[in-house]
């Protein structure tokens, strides 16, 4: 039997002007994909402020506040996965410091987080918010980034 041909569609949708994108969050998000053995997808990510994450926020989830990452997933059948990311660039610049991150790699984290909500992951229990972060982990070394041990927030996992 021959494996179906992939078809993924990310797209990167750059909403805000402070944090420049340099290319790395489709190759995250390719990966993520890739490795849940997912073959058909279209992912829409969003790069945002800090006022139009508060909107999505208070829209969906009636809390009115940023937060720096949540994911819908739109569709999902055996052989399709339609979801989209919506990332704050705002968040990323004002926490990446106290991480020792730079806001370019803060927002990796935040976009590899979103998606991996969109395959499935979840981190509502202790075990699963480690496996997150496991996960979590492996894919921002693929771009030669670490995360912080101290990094025990759940900063950028509660409200996707």
């Amino acid at each position: 039997m021959t494996e179906a041909p992939r078809e993924l569609i990310i797209e990167v949708n750059d909403e805000q002007s402070q944090l420049p994108e340099d290319g790395r969050l489709v190759e995250a998000v390719r990966s993520i994909l890739e490795e849940a053995a997912i073959n058909r997808a279209r992912i829409s990510v969003a790069i945002v402020d800090d006022p139009t994450i508060q909107q999505v926020h208070r829209d969906y989830l009636q809390i009115d506040e940023p937060t720096d990452v949540m994911s819908f997933v739109l569709e999902q059948t055996d052989d399709l996965l339609e979801g989209e990311v919506i990332a704050s660039a705002d968040t990323a610049i004002a926490s990446a410091p106290q991480f020792g991150l730079s806001a370019g790699d803060e927002l990796l984290l935040y976009v590899i987080h979103g998606t991996l909500h969109l395959v499935g992951f979840d981190d509502l229990t202790p075990e699963k918010q480690a496996e997150m972060r496991r996960q979590e982990r492996a894919h921002l070394a693929r771009f030669d980034v670490e995360l912080p041990d101290q990094r025990t927030d759940d900063k950028e996992g509660g409200t996707s």
